[in-house]
């Protein structure tokens, strides 16, 4: 008897959604250009809003894309709920300081001091012990208490860090604020994952779990080009006053953050 050759289906096979991908690249881009431009046109040059309102009109085009492509990149609607959107938030912000602690460090060690690699290495142990430290206790105050303090506390205490070397500048006291800094950007990393996963249904797990790890890659870059663009001075002359306005900039936005995550992220739950 002849058998009928068994076809697999594809009509439910998931496609690429190319568009997407050309549109949210081209607009991060577009963003990130714009905050390396600043560092050496300006804030105020035209160059610079224009890229950002191309990247603006691109993220727009994206999202509006994304609510009808059949396969699409990101599932945005997610971020329209609450957890969801602290924990990209709060992930974008985590990765963007810590990329601050780790450039602004290397390069004031190893540039303006002239340090050797290993010694700016060991300089840096502190750093990853603060950040196993303030992850592992974070992790165990969000049962307790909820996530909304230990997200305010984490990005205060980062906060704290990076106005250390932005008031005085020197070896010991970046070492002491970009270890400082690094135990609150530890704690972000644990409370951004634990609050964006907190209400989803388990099969948007894998969704969720994909928006938050688009807005850490993002934040890296985001955090290495505005941390370069305002750190420009001192990279390319003499000057310390570049290390100074980063750490200043870096202080500021934590403790922006810091506000925005107390009204934003969620309370504790029953």
């Amino acid at each position: 008897a002849m058998l009928p050759r068994h076809r697999p289906a594809t009509a439910d096979r998931p496609g690429i959604d190319v568009l997407g991908a050309a549109l949210v690249t081209a607009s991060s881009a577009s963003l990130i250009y714009a905050l390396i431009t600043a560092g050496e046109d300006g804030w105020l040059a035209a160059i610079t809003w224009t890229l950002i309102l191309a990247a603006f009109v691109g993220y727009t085009l994206f999202a509006t894309w994304q609510r009808r492509a059949r396969s699409p990149l990101m599932d945005v609607r997610l971020l329209l709920r609450r957890p969801v959107a602290t924990g990209a938030f709060l992930i974008l912000m985590a990765t963007a300081l810590m990329i601050a602690v780790f450039f602004l460090g290397t390069f004031y060690f190893q540039h303006a001091r002239a340090y050797g690699a290993l010694r700016a290495g060991l300089l840096f142990l502190p750093v990853a012990i603060a950040t196993m430290v303030g992850a592992q206790l974070t992790g165990r105050a969000i049962g307790r208490i909820g996530p909304r303090i230990p997200a305010v506390a984490g990005l205060l205490v980062a906060a704290v860090g990076m106005a250390v070397p932005a008031l005085s500048l020197h070896p010991a006291t970046v070492t002491i604020g970009v270890t400082v800094a690094a135990a609150g950007t530890g704690a972000m990393f644990v409370i951004a994952s634990a609050t964006a996963l907190s209400r989803v249904a388990p099969h948007e797990a894998g969704i969720a779990s994909g928006v938050v790890s688009t807005f850490h890659e993002f934040g890296a870059s985001l955090g290495a080009a505005a941390t370069s663009s305002i750190a420009a001075a001192s990279l390319t002359g003499p000057t310390l006053n570049g290390y100074t306005h980063a750490f200043t900039a870096a202080a500021t936005a934590s403790a922006a953050a810091a506000a925005i995550a107390g009204l934003l992220t969620p309370g504790r739950t029953a």
